[in-house]
């Protein structure tokens, strides 16, 4: 049961390819960047790792201004990659180095890069937190699809909200002001 408990100790929230060129064509864009946000301001006030991918980045552009300007200030590592899934060994070393067993999954395409990444980490046995509301593809179906293999494979499904009160706990958690008035945003 474990598994389906979130703590900032040994968790990590990996945003997989939010970038310029393919933001745009993403069915309901505009909903993720606030559950995005929340998960990224909750990662800081928890002082967790935040592991960012970049799809051929030289095709496909950065990762969005906003989402960098979000994350300023946090323990934020990088990576470019060509191949789909963001699992790379560089990425295994950094979750092992940080002594990661849960992963916060936020990104884009669903069904492509997310989907690829989600089964990866299943596979090598750790908890995969997958955000609904901050995961988009260019059609809503296929996002869906992906989904639920995901929660069939054993992915917890489920939002940015109910995980930054998972992380809290308790309302007198000290960080409880801040993602209070984020959410009220």
């Amino acid at each position: 049961m474990e598994k389906y408990y979130l703590d900032s100790n040994g968790t990590a929230l990996l945003l997989i390819d939010y970038q310029e060129r393919l933001y745009p064509a993403i069915s309901g864009k505009k909903k993720l960047l606030k559950p995005l946000k929340t998960l990224i301001h909750s990662a800081k006030y928890f002082e967790m790792p935040i592991y960012v991918t970049e799809q051929y980045p030289q095709g496909l552009g950065e990762t969005l201004p906003e989402i960098k300007l979000w994350l300023e200030d946090c323990n934020t590592h990088y990576w470019e990659k060509t191949a789909f899934n963001a699992f790379l060994p560089e990425v295994q070393k950094q979750i092992e180095a940080d002594q990661i067993k849960n992963l916060i999954i936020a990104g884009i395409e669903t069904h492509i890069c997310v989907f690829q990444t989600v089964r990866d980490l299943l596979k090598n046995n750790y908890s995969v937190f997958l955000a609904a509301d901050a995961v988009g593809s260019i059609d809503k179906k296929n996002k869906n699809n992906a989904i639920e293999l995901m929660r069939d494979m054993g992915a917890v499904i489920s939002n940015s909200q109910s995980m930054a009160y998972d992380l809290l706990k308790d309302s007198k958690n000290p960080n409880f002001k801040a993602i209070s008035n984020l959410l009220k945003e």
